[in-house]
């Protein structure tokens, strides 16, 4: 076959394999072309010339080329590596980074832009045969209405020429020499700096810096939230350069954005989803809030830490990479001992002062002697009273949304559970809904028990209850909700910010790195609700989620107080945060992961296994246990606290794997089990692999 080419293409699909096609073009590597498999047509990325061609394989031509702009050799190294890393196919991570929504956007856009390529064309003919000067001005205007239009789809933002940054404080620039020298060591900068330390203001020195350089920058902030309050501080200094990037935006706002990365010189602030934009030129990398577990993908695959994957990306870019926190994660201090990363510290904050006092209230010890209104002690009432007072502001952290986790009855003890999930629903009172908060099942409340007819009481306390009780003890306060219910987050951390609101009250997102001016006082209530969950990393995680709280408060200056409500009131992290040594704390939990070979020492595999038939799934994961048990350090198969989600049950089997020099052929090694069990039991489609799980 003279002058056939045979090309791999990656299709948007879980294979195992890359399907092969011919064709008469030369395609190079990356190009995108129309493919058809199993009866549907995509778009596919050529992977490259296909390796072998079997004489009984029918191999299909291509259905053809797009117009579609090619993905780069950034892009599918990218791919493959978090293919291969997060034990998933490299269709999957397509599938992701090119959904086919944005796709179907992108294909809209250059028939739109050959539209338009074309009108300016025919005006142009007309121009030049227009007989009178009239006629002339009226093409003209029509021609650059059209390069206009042409130039607004191609993402021209028309970028401002000068760009000033803020002066930094000594502690600052101390900081950002050694981050400097970190970067020309070839090493990876860990920036631990205090909460109110100015962080931000180093960040936005080097991106100034790798800008003028020449080079692009990727910000990357785990929450969609954080980067709305973010965006506006960073648009003040960067303007038109300034890319926002995460799926709050619309599918043409995120094409626009892509669209402009392929062309120009920009600074792009993004959640998660942004590392997979089309990057050239990157020079810097900022991971911001590394520790937090919103970084993590939990599905669908790939299961990916962005985190880490920002870290490759940088890799394969050359880039510098800062990661950032005020309370980093045991796997970052674990990279800076073995001397992969460099720690610099930036101890003390922006702003003069602005030292916050931790309290820690026994809500056992003040309910025997009466202390409690509701779910707020009096020693807690009355602060709040004092910092409305002072013109302060108060945020209250409560880790449940709706008004009650749970709902009981007085009579025969029935707790009302979702028919689908193995989880008790949870009551909105302002819809009169019961409500699963896993699968979005919901049922209305009458407040009778349908096994007996009797009273179904509340149990617990959600922020809509926390909300209700301010209320009634602030009756003069302005009071707002912030968690998954109330939906726009924006216009209330806006309100907050502009001191419209005196009191938010709100989920773990108010913990988040928010600056607020006139924050003097957070409080947690039901602190004990971190520090009960089964995981390994729950220490570790209450401590990161209340420091990173304790430092919303008084960053401006002055003093502030974070009250911490809770029944086990001597627990290590409280002392810890009242003024115990951290060093030991972190020392402490490193000796303990290394003893039981948790990570940093290992990397964990859950294997997750789901089923709507729970025999079945209990004899599968029993099977599977048994055939990798012999070869591998594993546990289970276990019922998680959840075990059943959507009428599926769940099962859970978790394999640690020592970093040494055989980890990748072990992972290769696990995957060829499982893929092998699936084809031999008969059970695709039932088996989740989550590398690194948080």
């Amino acid at each position: 076959m003279a002058g056939r080419n045979y090309i791999s293409v990656i299709v948007p699909l879980k294979l195992d394999w890359m399907p092969c096609y011919r064709t008469d073009l030369d395609l190079p590597r990356g190009s995108r072309v129309y493919v058809s498999f199993a009866g549907r047509q995509y778009v596919g990325v050529v992977a490259g010339m296909a390796d072998q061609v079997g004489q009984d394989v029918r191999i299909k031509e291509i259905a053809g080329p797009t117009d579609l702009p090619p993905v780069s050799e950034t892009e599918l190294r990218l791919w493959a590596f978090v293919a291969d890393y997060y034990m998933c196919t490299i269709g999957e991570v397509y599938k992701m980074a090119y959904p086919a929504g944005k796709t179907v956007t992108e294909e809209t856009m250059v028939r739109n832009q050959a539209k338009l390529q074309a009108r300016l064309e025919k005006l142009r003919q007309k121009l030049e045969h227009a007989r009178t000067d009239a006629t002339r001005r009226r093409y003209e205007e029509e021609i650059r209405a059209v390069q206009a239009e042409i130039a607004g789809q191609a993402g021209d933002d028309g970028m401002r020429a000068g760009l000033d940054g803020p002066e930094l404080t000594e502690a600052q620039k101390k900081a950002d020499d050694e981050i400097v020298k970190a970067f020309a060591d070839k090493k990876i900068a860990l920036l631990h700096g205090v909460t109110g330390s100015g962080k931000t203001e180093i960040y936005i020195h080097e991106a100034l810096k790798t800008l003028r350089e020449g080079r692009n920058v990727l910000y990357l902030v785990p929450e969609i939230a954080l980067s709305r309050q973010l965006e506006e501080r960073l648009r003040s200094i960067f303007g038109e350069r300034l890319l926002t990037f995460h799926s709050g935006k619309t599918v043409v706002q995120r094409r626009n954005v892509a669209t402009s990365l392929r062309e120009g010189r920009y600074i792009v602030l993004g959640t998660r989803s942004a590392l997979f934009l089309p990057h050239h030129d990157l020079g810097l990398i900022i991971i911001d809030e590394e520790h937090d577990s919103s970084y993590k993908q939990d599905t669908p695959a790939p299961r990916y830490n962005g985190r880490d994957t920002a870290i490759m990306l940088g890799s394969i870019c050359g880039s510098n990479v800062i990661l950032g926190s005020a309370t980093p994660s045991l796997e970052s201090l674990y990279n800076c001992e073995a001397g992969r990363y460099r720690l610099v510290s930036l101890a003390k904050r922006y702003y003069s002062g602005g030292e916050t006092d931790v309290e820690v209230i026994d809500t056992i010890a003040e309910r025997r002697k009466k202390g409690m209104v509701g779910n707020f002690s009096r020693k807690l009432i009355e602060h709040i009273h004092t910092a409305l007072a002072d013109g302060g502001q108060v945020i209250l952290l409560r880790g449940r949304r709706a008004y009650s986790p749970v709902v009981q009855c007085d009579t025969c003890g029935e707790i009302p559970k979702c028919p689908h999930c193995n989880v008790a629903l949870s009551y909105h009172k302002t819809r009169e809904r019961l409500v699963c908060h896993y699968c979005g099942y919901t049922a209305r409340f009458d407040g009778k028990c349908p096994a007996c007819g009797g009273n179904l009481l509340p149990l617990g306390a959600g922020t809509q209850r926390i909300e209700e009780e301010a209320a009634a003890l602030f009756p003069d306060a302005r009071i707002a909700r912030l968690d998954s219910d109330t939906g726009s987050d924006t216009s209330i951390i806006k309100s907050f910010a502009k001191g419209e609101t005196d009191i938010l009250i709100g989920t773990q997102i108010v913990t988040k790195g928010f600056d607020f001016e006139k924050l003097t006082l957070v409080a947690v209530l039901q602190a004990d609700s971190l520090l009960g969950q089964q995981d390994f990393r729950a220490d570790e995680k209450a401590m990161q989620i209340l420091e990173q709280f304790r430092g919303r408060c008084a960053r401006r200056g002055g003093k502030g107080l974070f009250v911490i409500q809770a029944a086990k009131s001597s627990h290590p992290v409280y002392e810890i945060l009242k003024g115990s040594s951290g060093e030991g704390f972190i020392s402490e939990q490193l000796s303990e992961r290394k003893e039981f070979g948790y990570p940093p020492y290992s990397r964990i595999i859950n294997i997750v296994l789901r089923d709507d038939n729970e025999k079945r799934l209990d004899f599968m994961a029993r099977e599977l246990y048994r055939e990798i048990a012999p070869e591998m350090d594993s546990m289970g198969p276990f019922s998680p606290v959840v075990d059943k989600v959507s009428d599926q049950f769940i099962r859970q089997i978790r394999v640690m794997l020592p970093k040494d020099k055989y980890l990748a052929a072990k992972k290769d090694r696990l995957r060829t089990i499982v893929a092998n069990f699936e084809k031999t039991r008969t059970y695709a489609g039932h088996i989740i692999l989550d590398v690194d799980p948080v």
